[in-house]
């Protein structure tokens, strides 16, 4: 496509390569802009992600949420008895429970302290769906013993070197000594600098101020032939108002409505993302409000000879594209790269995807599409009479 457009129009592209250190400024500008734009807007992806982990990893179809919640670290309790109450429903076919909590963990080398994120559940009865931990989910019937998230923050320390010399290693949590047994991969996110996964058993003796009865999901299996918006509808008729009854994905958005829309990191990702775009936008402009102007006798010259305005503003639109693709691609090609040192830095899953690279290849292209559009007001206003 682009090659077609330059053939048509080889004006556009002699324009913009004569100048090579102007050509530079804009592609670096462009470039920038670019990575600005990639890095906002993958971190709160990842900070998305690394929220939502977890609940891609529920076993269930419908699921029970207190009407208080706004997110999974501070996720209030609610009643089981809820939960009986829709167990003998018209397409149920089973009912689970799953705890949660912010803890305390102290790191077993220096005796530094760090918050972990805590899930239990009855290891007979799994709640949660983690490939390299559902096998070692016998060991978690014994008492005070847990799971331990091998992609933690080093910070919390060496325990999967520890293990690999031992089978259980000795650890405090909320003050009080569980054997860690085995390591599973779930990831980090803002809230939480490690995961545990331990039995209900376990998790109501670390956490002593929590009743056996007081749950924080309730996960709801439907049977093979049960609609799900059927089954929902029948159980927000049952349930009073201070349960949701969510499905899998509005559990998701939900959370990632909180994290983007009640917290300052949707604002602050998105307000660099816009500084980005505007950052672009002044320099496109810049560079092609000084092409105009230093061409200026030749666009005069052209208009002269019968040449349209509509003509030249469309060379002038042709090379803030060409400048848009060219600025694009060392931008993308930094932006991966920055992307990996970011995913080994923090651990959290950064990662580029083809929606956000189109979002932000359709946003250069509008950004140098406008700027081309503000510097060739100047263009059209020249009179070739005032020239000569």
């Amino acid at each position: 496509m682009l090659g077609k457009l330059l053939r048509k129009t080889p004006i556009a592209w002699l324009q913009v390569k004569r100048e090579k250190t102007r050509l530079l400024v804009a592609l670096s500008g462009i470039a920038f802009a670019d990575i600005l734009m990639f890095f906002q807007l993958g971190l709160m992806a990842a900070a998305f992600d690394a929220a939502t982990s977890i609940h891609y990893r529920l076993r269930g179809d419908l699921f029970l949420l207190n009407a208080l919640s706004d997110n999974m670290q501070t996720i209030k309790p609610f009643s089981r008895s809820r939960l009986f109450q829709i167990s003998e429903a018209n397409g149920v076919a089973s009912i689970n429970t799953l705890y949660t909590g912010i803890a305390t963990w102290r790191n077993p080398d220096n005796r530094t302290s760090w918050q972990v994120q805590a899930y239990a559940f009855n290891p007979s009865h799994p709640a949660l769906d983690i490939p390299d931990a559902s096998p070692q989910f016998n060991k978690l019937k014994l008492l005070n013993y847990a799971l331990y998230d091998r992609t933690a923050r080093p910070t919390l320390g060496n325990v999967g070197s520890q293990l690999q010399h031992a089978p259980v290693l000795s650890a405090q949590l909320n003050d009080r000594q569980i054997q860690i047994a085995g390591l599973f991969a779930l990831g980090v996110s803002f809230a939480s600098d490690g995961n545990l996964l331990m039995s209900d058993s376990s998790f109501l003796r670390v956490f002593p101020n929590r009743q056996p009865d007081q749950i924080d999901i309730g996960l709801v299996s439907l049977a093979a032939d049960a609609s799900l918006e059927q089954v929902q509808a029948r159980l927000r008729a049952i349930l009073p108002n201070d349960v949701l009854v969510l499905t899998k994905q509005e559990l998701i958005d939900r959370e990632k409505a909180y994290w983007g829309q009640n917290r300052p990191i949707g604002v602050i990702f998105g307000f660099g993302t816009i500084v980005g775009f505007l950052v672009g936008t002044v320099i496109v402009y810049q560079i092609l409000y000084s092409d105009v102007s230093d061409h200026l006798p030749e666009y005069a010259t052209l208009k002269a000879m019968g040449y349209s305005d509509r003509y030249l503003v469309g060379v002038v639109l042709q090379e803030a594209f060409i400048l848009a693709i060219l600025g694009f691609i060392p931008g993308f090609a930094i932006s991966l790269g920055l992307y990996g040192l970011i995913a080994q830095a923090t651990l959290l899953p950064v990662h580029m995807t083809l929606n956000r690279t189109t979002l932000v290849l359709m946003m250069t292209l509008v950004m140098c599409v406008v700027s081309g559009a503000i510097a060739m007001r100047k263009l059209q206003a020249a009179d070739p009479a005032d020239i000569f």
